[in-house]
């Protein structure tokens, strides 16, 4: 038993010597290495710096017109980015015309925006790139009078004709709805009247309810203030689409979304029969010097933001990356295959984005240092080996002097200078490898003094007596 207990002390005390030894080798090393090594990281940390320089705490985004869904929406997105420790501006506008505008002239401090699908030629767009689309906007056309039977071809194109020739609102020009407007007339051989009206989304609800106007076009979310106050109101009537299916064929980007009957109002049921209705789709949009850390973050916005249920879209449905019209930066790409960096679950933004800065230099550093570091101590030993053999040639001048002209006169003055050759050897630091040549030179200083305290000619004393 005491035996088990002696290997087991040896052992420990043999890895505790062995965990010294290479620490002061480690230490030592670094004492000598540590110009080139902080060197090094100087470069790279220059290079880093460079080109992976960190986000910018203050990102400019386009909205809409105050009051409106984008409106409300950039509060939300707002609001996910101060707890991150971001300052998102947001920047009012008439509309998707405006927003894409500003988006794509380089000069514009504008990096992100809400904009509609189809309210732009992706063919025109330069310099801007989409992280998915973000939540339905269904196309809605309310009017007053005598409600039409959606079923009836004749009927509604005999109404359509009635509201081309009346006061009906289109949407502010420039604006997302407006757009939509324009491409639904158009597609059914009608042309832009003279009469219409270009009213923002307040103003159309306003004018509409107090019978300014006959029918006015809404494109917003169904949780929008101005759609949820014509929904809500039973003078006025929804139009439906039909023939939806050959609108989704004619405009890609365009959803048909479902509404069964009584789904906006059990009370009235309201509609009064399953319908169909016209969907386009926010897109969020970003100018594509974005960096990378602030699109994961937009995307994680659009995620916890967007990604919830509502009346027309399911649980995780967006962000989508559907039919953006578009390229998909090469973030949402990543994003959409493997979702946000690991780090970003874990831990806050900032320590995140700076462990994955971090990466970015010492990865490089180590792959470079690490051949360094291999052959650095080959060199240390090169070196000491040559500071010891410099050694060794003045010890052996020493020698041919004593051989070829001793005097005793001088033996003291040759003693002080072996004493002095073993002070140099003393001062040498070496490693543990080293250690069999450093004690070997040792030995032959000692070696050389002991001959010397022999007689009064150490190297010829054997010869002279075999002469006699």
């Amino acid at each position: 038993m005491g035996s088990i207990k002696q290997d087991i002390n040896e052992t420990y005390l043999g890895i505790c010597e062995t965990a010294q030894e290479k620490w002061g080798d480690f230490t030592q090393f670094l004492k000598e290495a540590w110009p080139i090594l902080v060197t090094l990281l100087l470069i790279l940390l220059a290079i880093w710096l460079y080109a992976d320089p960190p986000p910018p705490r203050h990102v400019v985004m386009a909205t809409g017109q105050p009051g409106g869904s984008y409106d409300a929406l950039g509060k939300k997105y707002a609001a996910f980015f101060e707890k991150k420790g971001i300052t998102l501006e947001l920047l009012p506008t008439k509309g998707a015309e405006e927003n894409m505008r500003r988006l794509a002239d380089r000069k514009d401090p504008v990096q992100a925006a809400f904009i509609q699908a189809g309210a732009f030629n992706p063919h025109d767009i330069v310099g801007v790139q989409s992280l998915g689309t973000i939540s339905y906007d269904p196309i809605w056309l309310f009017y007053r009078g005598a409600e039409v039977d959606s079923t009836n071809y004749q009927e509604v194109k005999a109404r359509s004709s009635y509201f081309l020739n009346s006061r009906m609102s289109v949407g502010e020009k420039g604006s997302g709805t407006h757009a939509q407007a324009m491409q639904i007339l158009k597609v059914n051989g009608y042309e832009e009247g003279a009469n219409f009206l270009y009213l923002s989304g307040s103003k159309s609800v306003e004018a509409l309810q107090k019978g300014e106007i006959d029918a006015a076009f809404i494109v917003d979310a169904y949780e929008a203030p101005n759609v949820q106050t014509l929904l809500k109101d039973p003078s006025l009537h929804l139009s439906a689409f039909p023939r939806a299916e050959a609108y989704s064929r004619l405009f890609p980007y365009m959803q048909i979304l479902n509404v069964p009957t009584g789904g906006f109002s059990l009370i009235r049921n309201f509609p009064s029969r399953d319908i169909k209705l016209m969907a386009s789709t926010t897109n969020l949009l970003i100018d594509d010097r974005m960096h990378p850390a602030l699109q994961f973050l937009f995307l994680e916005a659009a995620r916890e933001i967007n990604g919830r249920t509502t009346f027309f879209s399911d649980h995780g449905e967006f962000p989508s990356f559907k039919h953006t019209g578009l390229p998909e930066s090469p973030v949402a790409l990543h994003y959409e295959k493997n979702g946000s960096p690991l780090l970003m679950t874990y831990f806050p933004f900032w320590l995140a984005e700076l462990i994955n800065r971090l990466v970015f230099v010492l990865l490089p550093f180590f792959a470079i240092s690490y051949p360094i570091l291999l052959t650095l101590p080959g060199y240390r030993n090169k070196r000491m080996k040559r500071k010891i053999n410099k050694l060794y040639g003045t010890l052996k001048s020493y020698e041919q002097e004593l051989t070829d002209n001793f005097s005793s006169a001088n033996k003291d003055d040759y003693l002080k200078k072996l004493d002095l050759l073993e002070y140099e050897a003393l001062q040498l630091k070496v490693s543990k490898s080293m250690a069999s040549d450093y004690y070997a030179l040792r030995t032959s200083i000692d070696y050389v003094r002991s001959c010397l305290n022999r007689g009064v000619h150490p190297y010829q004393i054997e010869a002279e007596s075999g002469g006699v």
